[in-house]
């Protein structure tokens, strides 16, 4: 089971942004946390593509144009005992 959940990220992108409303935060601070902010923003954005090729993936098994057992196990389905 993943450690780690889309709702995480979620919470995560939230309480940076509410970082960056602080408003006794010094030029520097701010600055540490923009930068911060830019770093999660990124990672955010590759998690974000990874999530959908997965949705993608499930999508066209759904709709039978493959099965579970044709896809890469890199995309993070697992496939199913025989």
């Amino acid at each position: 089971m993943a450690k780690n959940k889309l709702s995480d990220l979620n919470n995560h992108l939230f309480t940076q942004l509410e970082r960056l409303n602080e408003e006794e935060l010094t030029d520097q601070q701010i600055k540490n946390e923009v930068s911060r902010a830019k770093a999660i923003s990124g990672i955010a954005s590759q998690v974000i593509k990874s999530a959908k090729v997965t949705i993608d993936a499930m999508k066209l098994v759904a709709n039978g144009d493959y099965t579970v057992k044709e896809l890469p196990e890199m995309i993070g389905m697992s496939k199913p005992q025989e």
